[in-house]
């Protein structure tokens, strides 16, 4: 048995390799049948956000090899570029891993929030395609329980800090007063949904909320006094946009450089600040090449963020010390849950050897044998029987040179060496 947790993040690689590792909600499900069907991994769950793809894994044999080659050949990637920017981690490692990435610990914004939501969903989508079993269900629980202890237990998740906040701090330096700026929001997610409020705190004079859906688009709206269009109503809203802030799951852009040049004249090339938070990007990279936009992606967000950590970073040890523990009591659950197995395993054989030596005693008793020669009996024979597999092995441990496997034994019988001296 091998936990093994393997991928890419925002440290790792760039936004350019992750958005094309990034799996899309409708892949997750045949993508987790296919990874446990070609490769050794008996449970499988899929972690995918704009900063981070990551696969949990359950195995009889650590074989990060095979993994790596079908996450590369399944999003038309070679090894090699993979390898490059891949990491892997093994057993108590691997769910140190998974523990740092619930609690906030591992993101681009520390101690941010909206990640412990994300693993719920990933293991929520693992259960629906029957790839989580009793393994990985038990780490997951455990993740999820030593998350909320950070939550609770430490300041690392106060002060509103998230690349949502980083993205209108950025919008706050670039434009002195807020109130007198448009916004347009593309998206009805989690992360527009956070960018919606800090920029209503902020009073911004007027929001619009793009979207595929206007049902979800007008919820969202409502919440913040703002006005909801669809994605084909862009390029009027486009006009009138000061902040243009896109977050969505389209796996191709959204807004292209010919929009923006066009809304770009009809301004008179007042200039627009644009973030791309979305993995695929939303937002043609060419946008960026346009003199009067200022085109940002999560990745340079890493400034704005790092000076919205100080407030954190006290907390970040005693988070650590919490992940630790909590690793370590996990660690510890599975090691008693092996020796469960074992014990069941051999209670199991006892019970059937005891069974034996009952059903002989009563043909005994049935052949008119006396009580006490048959009871005798049982007792010798179910003492042979219990102690034959063992003294057979010792024998060969002995024979081996296994003297620590002898130690052991003598342990686990609770032996004393002396005994058999006071015993004379």
């Amino acid at each position: 048995m091998a936990f093994i947790a393997l991928g890419i993040n925002h440290k790792t690689a760039s936004v350019d390799v992750r958005e094309r590792v990034a799996f899309t909600p409708e892949q997750l499900v045949e993508a987790l049948q296919q990874l446990c069907r070609i490769t050794p991994s008996r449970e499988a769950a899929i972690l995918s956000t704009c900063n981070r793809s990551e696969l949990y894994l359950e195995q009889d044999h650590p074989s990060a090899d095979e993994v790596l080659a079908w996450l590369a050949g399944y999003h038309n990637l070679s090894l090699e570029e993979l390898r490059a920017c891949a990491y892997v981690h093994q057993d108590d490692a691997a769910v140190r891993h998974m523990m740092r990435v619930a609690s906030g610990l591992d993101s681009m914004v520390l101690g941010e929030p909206q990640i412990l939501g994300q693993m719920k969903s990933a293991y929520a989508v693992a259960r629906e395609a029957g790839t989580v079993g009793p393994l990985l269900g038990r780490l997951f629980q455990a993740t999820f329980s030593t998350a909320k202890t950070v939550r609770t237990d430490t300041a690392i998740g106060e002060n509103p800090v998230s690349v949502a906040f980083a993205a209108v701090s950025l919008a706050k330096q670039i434009f002195a007063d807020l109130h007198r700026s448009q916004a347009l929001l593309i998206g009805a997610g989690e992360t527009i949904t956070l960018v919606a409020r800090h920029l209503h705190e902020q009073g911004v004079k007027r929001i619009v909320v793009a979207n595929r859906t206007l049902e979800r688009a007008s919820i969202l709206a409502e919440e913040f006094g703002a006005h909801a269009v669809l994605l084909a109503d862009m390029p009027q809203e486009l006009v009138n946009s000061d902040i243009v802030i896109s977050s969505t799951a389209s796996q191709l852009p959204i807004l292209g450089k010919g929009a923006v040049e066009r809304a770009l004249k009809q301004r008179r090339h007042k200039p627009i600040f644009m973030v791309d938070i979305a993995v695929p990007r939303d937002i043609e990279p060419e946008v960026g090449e346009l003199d009067d936009v200022y085109l940002y992606t999560v990745d340079d967000l890493h400034e704005v963020v790092a000076e919205n950590l100080k407030s954190r970073q006290g907390a970040a040890q005693a988070a650590e010390e919490l992940v630790g523990a909590g690793v370590e009591d996990f660690m510890q659950r599975l090691r008693e849950l092996a020796a469960v197995d074992v014990l069941r395993a051999y209670r199991q054989q006892a019970e059937r050897l005891r069974d034996e030596e009952v059903l002989k005693a009563q043909r005994l008793l049935q052949n008119g044998t006396s009580a006490e020669e048959v009871l005798a009996q049982l007792a010798r024979g179910l003492t042979n029987k219990l102690l034959h597999a063992p003294s057979v092995q010792l024998k060969k441990l002995s024979a081996d040179g296994r003297f620590d496997a002898l130690a052991v034994a003598q342990e686990l019988f609770a032996l004393d060496e002396g005994s058999d001296k006071r015993s004379q």
